[in-house]
């Protein structure tokens, strides 16, 4: 019988996470790279001034100087690219935590051990919160390093809060995922629901500040309670990331209520 749900399913993604690890090291260490030279080159600022406010706040938050290194990194990396990752693999994770394996057809064999319901989606839930907690860690890290190589002046106390705030939001989406599956045990439409879930949030987030009549929903986007702050300037903000743990709670809430009942499809 298995020891641990929790430590299986960390041993079944350990190349996934090595990979995802990896990934994330080369992008902190090439974004980091490059700022030398946008820092140098003032033509970039004038540059960006030009492009539409619309272009601007989709891609880059609307940030007015990308030449500094809060600014430079919020645009480059944690205002779409790096929340984006850390959401597609928790999304990937949440899904196939619990309706991928009862697509498999392995779901009998976890639960053949005397656990109740409700702890293997624990544990599931929990192992996903390690391997995101672990991947931001890498690049913060990595972050840290490299932004060190080049001189940069980051604030390693800021640029953890902002990493802590992607982590959070990665586990909120992860967790709608896992509820869904733990609701439908269909993996495929957990994902689509999820992925749906996200492009709504971050076009909602963007798009807010630029439409008067959307301005007031913003506060419905979990991307809002990641970067709405802005972490990378003014440290974690404490009621943003209550609300992003509270959802959390709900969506974990749902995945137990919904599995406990549930017919299986074993």
């Amino acid at each position: 019988m298995l020891s641990s749900i929790f430590l299986k399913t960390l041993r079944d993604r350990r190349r996934s996470l090595l990979f995802w690890g990896i990934c994330f090291v080369l992008i902190a260490v090439l974004v980091v790279s490059l700022y030398p030279l946008i820092e140098s080159y003032s033509a970039i600022q004038d540059y960006m001034e030009l492009l539409p406010e619309e272009v601007m706040a989709l891609f880059t938050g609307g940030i007015d100087d990308v030449t500094s290194p809060e600014g430079y990194l919020h645009s480059e990396l944690f205002f779409l690219v790096f929340p984006l990752l850390i959401v597609v693999f928790a999304i990937s994770f949440g899904s196939s935590a619990v309706a991928g394996e009862e697509e498999q057809g392995t779901l009998d064999l976890l639960l053949s051990n005397p656990l109740p319901r409700w702890r293997m989606v624990l544990e599931k839930f929990a192992a996903m919160v390690f391997s995101i907690v672990l991947l931001v860690l890498v690049f913060w890290g990595a972050l840290a390093i490299s932004g060190h190589v080049v001189d940069m002046g980051l604030n390693l106390s800021r640029l953890a809060a902002v990493c802590f705030s992607a982590a959070l939001l990665g586990v909120t989406f992860g967790t709608v995922a896992l509820a869904v599956g733990c609701a439908r045990g269909r993996r495929g439409l957990s994902m689509s629901a999820a992925g749906a879930l996200v492009g709504y949030s971050y076009l909602l987030n963007a798009m807010a500040p630029l439409i008067d009549w959307l301005e007031p929903f913003q506060v419905l986007s979990p991307f809002y309670y990641y970067i709405g702050a802005d972490p990378l300037t003014n440290g974690l903000n404490g009621p943003h990331a209550a609300v992003l743990i509270g959802l959390t709670a709900v969506f974990v809430a749902a995945a137990i209520a919904t599995f406990w009942k549930r017919d299986l499809a074993v």
